[in-house]
């Protein structure tokens, strides 16, 4: 049985223009992260960014400062953590088929 190099490349091809494809998209999909119970909320995008900060008029007095930096914190990394993995499986599922389950392949630098 030969190896078939043409069909190989043309495979890392498709994966690539998968990839490219599904980087764009990943920027559209958006998580929302709260604390302390929905008075603060962040929202981020796929690509990690976040794209906005709501804070409840309460938390906005001198004496919750301390407490409102800790719930800002908290929320943007729950909204964080919610988009990276909302992120890796949109890449899961664009890829999906394209690539060998390849024991020890990590194709985290890619954002899966």
């Amino acid at each position: 049985m030969a190896f078939d190099i043409t069909g190989m490349m043309g495979k890392v091809k498709e994966l690539q223009d998968k990839m490219q494809q599904a980087q764009q998209e990943i920027q559209h999909i958006t998580a929302t992260g709260e604390a302390g119970g929905g008075l603060v909320r962040a929202t981020a995008n796929g690509h990690r960014k976040i794209l906005k900060l709501e804070i409840d008029e309460s938390l906005l007095t001198p004496q919750d400062r301390d407490m409102l930096a800790d719930l800002v914190v908290a929320a943007v990394n729950k909204a964080l953590d919610e988009a990276a993995e909302l992120a890796r499986q949109e890449l899961q599922r664009k890829t999906s088929g394209l690539m060998p389950n390849v024991p020890g392949l990590d194709l985290s630098g890619f954002g899966a």
